[in-house]
């Protein structure tokens, strides 16, 4: 059993780490950094200059932007500098109304927005926004940057006045908030913790299954989700539980990232793996007729897994964040499935044996095809594990220990993958 103190610290982690975002959260933490910036000068910038990290802009790209139509960064950071409100967070554009819109394209047309890469950034999440007016009048300059986290704005100042300077080393990314995990900690508190302390916990389902019923109104991304839907796919993957929890899934991706203007409910900075860390669970609890209790317990060990594993891997990672979020939900319906402490582990080795090495590049419509691939295996390593079956120490990079196998997948995806992550953005950044 876990004490009451233990329990306080993961329940204020995962109210940390769980909260509502619209559209993908790399160019929203960088429109809420021009939205501080902008905040700080006190009048609509002349120019904007923005320099981020290599995975904050392979992830912000070529995502779609809420309610514009659009695509990447310079519509997010007029519309950042023009309605952008940094008391929303990750929220920070959801005052756009069509009149602002036309305004927004109008100031990237006039070219007052300058982007680059941040030489020898000190964090892989890292945003630096200066704002800059013409007129004589103090202040002149404005400056907001963000690091480790999409919205600790740790830094702001005023012309040569610094007003927070809250930077950490990169050694010190966790800080004081850092809670220690093991797997034996995350099961034995999302089914000991009491029940009430957790239901806060079905704002997931609200959220991301909403997002998912929004893909049907539109054509979003690469409609992965409608496709699914549909007879042709019927025929193929037959009109069941699988086709269901895929469609729901990557429905909500396709929406978010196709730039529909509604929120969804992340998971580490990332709403695609907070969409891929409910809604198969909540999909596969509906149509098995699991109890109000037991989605709660199994959202709940889903979404504090995926917590688990990227305080070791990182925000940004050259490893997919869908990886990360399906061992949770795999983990959520192998509880669903009446599984064990036993059973999470196997299916997490399960899990590990099989995606470890998914490049991530880049935030994108067809981040759908890849949370499919995820939930696909999520729903294979649960059924593996509740028959006994799983992969061994005796393969690969699983060890006997569930948490050392977890080490093994983080420190690939976070160390033995950088070179991948140059290469990545090289690619991305020099294509015709």
């Amino acid at each position: 059993m876990i004490d009451t103190i233990r329990q306080n610290e993961i329940l204020e982690l995962m109210k940390r780490e769980i909260v509502p975002a619209v559209g993908c959260t790399e160019p929203m933490a960088v429109a809420l950094c021009v939205a501080r910036a902008t905040e700080l000068l006190g009048r609509t910038p002349d120019h904007i200059n923005v320099l981020l990290s290599a995975n904050i802009l392979k992830n912000a790209m070529g995502v779609g932007i809420p309610g514009t139509g659009m695509i990447g960064l310079p519509i997010a950071i007029a519309l950042g500098a023009l309605i952008g409100c940094s008391d929303y967070q990750l929220e920070v554009l959801k005052d756009l109304d069509a009149q602002s819109l036309e305004l927004g394209k109008q100031y990237v047309k006039d070219n007052h927005i300058n982007i680059g890469l941040k030489a020898d950034a000190c964090d892989k999440l890292y945003i630096e926004v200066e704002c800059s007016s013409d007129d004589s009048s103090l202040p002149h300059h404005a400056t907001a940057i963000i690091s480790g986290d999409h919205t600790n704005i740790d830094y702001q100042a005023t012309d040569d006045k610094v007003l927070v300077d809250h930077r950490k080393p990169a050694t010190s990314e966790e800080g004081e908030e850092h809670v220690s995990l093991t797997m034996q900690t995350v099961y034995d508190f999302s089914i000991s913790a009491p029940i009430d302390e957790l239901r806060f916990i079905l704002q997931t389902k609200e959220y991301n299954m909403r997002a998912a019923a929004e893909a049907v109104k539109g054509n979003y991304g690469h409609c992965l989700g409608k496709t699914m839907d549909r007879p042709l796919s019927h025929g193929i993957f037959g009109n069941t539980m699988f086709s269901h929890i895929i469609s729901k899934t990557a429905s909500a991706c396709d929406a978010r990232m196709g730039g529909a203007m509604i929120p969804v409910m992340s998971n580490s900075g990332s709403g695609n793996q907070g969409i891929c860390a409910t809604n198969p669970v909540v999909v596969f609890a509906e149509e098995n007729e699991n109890t109000e209790e037991e989605l709660i317990r199994a959202l709940t060990l889903s979404h504090l897994t995926a917590i688990y594993i990227k305080q070791s891997l990182g925000r940004l990672s050259a490893l997919c964040g869908c990886v990360v979020a399906s061992i949770g939900s795999s983990c959520g319906i192998t509880y669903l499935m009446g599984g064990q402490y036993a059973d999470i582990c196997h299916s997490v080795k399960n899990m590990i044996a099989n995606l470890t090495g998914m490049i991530c590049d880049g935030a994108k419509p067809s981040c759908s095809l890849k949370i499919c691939s995820g939930v696909s295996t999520a729903l294979l390593s649960a059924l593996l594990a509740r028959e006994g079956k799983h992969v061994t120490e005796a393969e690969g990079i699983i060890d006997h220990d569930v948490d050392c196998s977890i080490r093994n997948l983080t420190s690939i995806g976070k160390e033995a993958m950088c070179a991948t992550d140059e290469m990545v953005l090289t690619i991305m950044t020099n294509k015709s």
